[in-house]
């Protein structure tokens, strides 16, 4: 006798090919038996230790997310969930959107980017001032500011941890990522949230939330949570943090 078990979502996990971390936090989560199908953007040009180099990684990664995308398809996914974050942020919510139809356009399939889903993160959480903790040189997080700004949050501050490159973001560790939220905290902060998907940083944030009791959003936990409320999946989930937990 056997038994059948109703598969969930197939979710398309799209990311660069330097990113180490997604795959690793993702891997945890699967309610409903939603299954995670990566396609890996080709970098050519990792280097992000100024802006040129980070204009050089933002053209590589465009040039290359056409092919990525071309390949997950093949695996008939029912949606399209972007592991990569910077590229969301450039230009504002424009440019947010803009990013997002182009995925639309490639894919006919709707899409969940970093952007969308920090920003409905903090939103539901009623966060105004918020603080900000990302991997990037100034150039990003002046774009980070910018986007966050639009949406009417008042960024406190932000903390760029100035990593050398798109591999070497998943080096920073926990304690240094403990001491930049801190670094970007204050009594009339409501939330903290994280940019930069190469940043392991789910733990971090679910354990320091505890202690300073408000929201800290480590993004690769927004960017699923976001992706299975769109799609229908409203398990609250405990372990990881409160906004998976309650909303």
């Amino acid at each position: 006798m056997s038994s059948t078990v109703a598969k969930g979502p197939k979710f398309a996990l799209v990311l660069p090919s330097t990113n180490t971390s997604v795959e690793r936090e993702f891997s945890h989560l699967r309610p409903q038996d939603c299954s995670w199908h990566t396609g890996r953007i080709m970098i050519k040009a990792p280097a992000l230790d100024s802006a040129d180099a980070f204009g050089a990684f933002r053209e590589c990664l465009n040039e290359a997310l056409p092919a990525a995308l071309e390949t997950v398809l093949t695996c008939k996914p029912d949606y399209v969930v972007m592991g990569m974050s910077a590229e969301t942020f450039w230009g504002g919510v424009k440019g947010n959107a803009a990013f997002e139809q182009n995925v639309r356009e490639l894919t006919g399939l709707e899409v969940t980017t970093g952007a969308t889903a920090a920003g409905e993160a903090l939103k539901a959480f009623g966060a105004k001032r918020i603080g900000i903790v990302t991997p990037y040189q100034p150039v990003g997080d002046e774009q980070v500011v910018d986007y966050f700004t639009e949406l009417g949050f008042d960024v406190a501050a932000i903390h760029g941890l100035c990593s050398e490159s798109a591999t070497s973001i998943a080096d920073e560790t926990p304690e240094t990522l403990r001491a930049a939220f801190l670094a970007v905290d204050g009594p009339d902060v409501d939330a903290l949230i994280q940019c930069g998907t190469n940043l392991e940083c789910i733990a971090v944030a679910a354990e320091l939330e505890k202690e300073l009791g408000k929201p800290v959003i480590a993004i690769n936990l927004a960017t699923m949570w976001h992706a299975f409320r769109v799609n229908g999946i409203d398990d609250h989930i405990a372990g990881y943090g409160s906004l998976l937990e309650l909303h």
